[in-house]
């Protein structure tokens, strides 16, 4: 099978919004009137972003998922992509596997495939996203001000336990391992909730690297620090329950690397100003997304994590980063 072959079997699809989509040099987009366009790239590769043997339609899912985590923290509606996807040989039931992931989660936000290229090489999967917000609506990183509720949606750290339990690092249950694989496999991009967010969250962003190193990118932006809630973030992980059981030979070192410096999760942080409480309920219900308030943006620079007595905790929790 030929490179034109393989795109036409697999990743030709008639566009519905687009001007144009595959088949031409280029694919046209035209954003509704007084939209403008929000652009995301994410790259995955093998042996650094997933294991050799990863479900490929497992695979396609999240190789969208991530950038479309990317579009809900701008607070922007999918509108479409271009894959950039090298591989080493032509592998039929590998490719339909990973087109169907891709394609499914793109149907379920109305994303369409409008471009791309295919190459032989190690693989590598690249996908830019196009999506579309308000003028001006855009969430950013660089809002957040002095006394802003910090909040983060759903549930941390579970894909962080998955990662450590396939390399070997740790054990869990055979039903516990295989939900939270699914988390670290299969995330779900929070997209209705970013939208919902837009006028409402004063700063946000996608975990993906692990709740701390993310919050600090919106802290460095915004010019503050943070006071961080450690005993609610460690019930945030959907695991919780046995990892602090009795039983559980995990401790609290292992839950907190977990659900603050875990990544994978592709939740929202964001932050809000605290007579915004009702708003962000609201924006949470639309989004059908849950979301729990676990801290406050200071003035001063800084990551503070303190226990369910306040008292300081040491900050020894690094998050994902590639050269290092």
């Amino acid at each position: 099978m030929g490179e034109f072959d393989l795109i036409a079997r697999y990743f030709t699809r008639p566009v519905q919004r687009a001007v144009l989509g595959v088949g031409d040099d280029c694919a046209l987009l035209a954003p509704a009137p007084g939209m403008q366009l929000a652009i995301s790239s994410d790259m995955l590769v093998e042996g650094r972003h997933f294991f050799a043997d990863v479900d490929p339609e497992a695979l396609g899912h999240k190789a969208l998922a991530v950038n479309l985590s990317d579009l809900a923290a701008c607070g922007a509606r999918p509108l479409a992509f271009t894959l950039a996807l090298a591989l080493p040989r032509v592998d039929e039931a590998w490719l339909a596997g990973f087109s169907r992931g891709l394609l499914a989660l793109a149907d379920v936000h109305g994303c369409e495939l409008v471009g791309g290229d295919t190459t032989q090489g190690p693989l590598n999967i690249c996908i830019t996203v196009f999506g579309e917000v308000p003028a001006g609506q855009a969430l950013l990183r660089s809002g957040a001000r002095p006394g802003d509720d910090i909040y983060v949606s759903g549930t941390l750290g579970d894909a962080r336990l998955a990662l450590e339990a396939l390399l070997g690092h740790l054990t869990l249950p055979a039903d516990l391992l295989a939900r939270t694989r699914l988390r670290l496999e299969r995330p779900t991009p929070r997209v209705a909730l970013g939208q919902a967010l837009r006028g409402v969250a004063s700063s946000a962003m996608d975990v993906s690297d692990g709740l701390l190193g993310d919050l600090s990118h919106i802290l460095k932006a915004s010019g503050g620090g943070a006071r961080i809630d450690t005993h609610i973030t460690s019930n945030l992980i959907a695991a919780c329950a046995y990892v602090s059981s009795a039983t559980s030979p995990f401790g609290s070192k292992i839950i907190h690397q977990a659900t603050l410096a875990g990544g994978d999760d592709y939740e929202l942080v964001f932050t809000a100003p605290p007579d915004r409480r009702d708003a962000v309920a609201a924006a949470s219900l639309a989004g059908n997304t849950p979301v729990t308030r676990i801290g406050t943006v200071l003035a001063q620079p800084g990551l503070q994590l303190v226990d369910a007595q306040g008292h300081l905790l040491t900050n020894s929790y690094a998050s994902f980063d590639h050269f290092q």
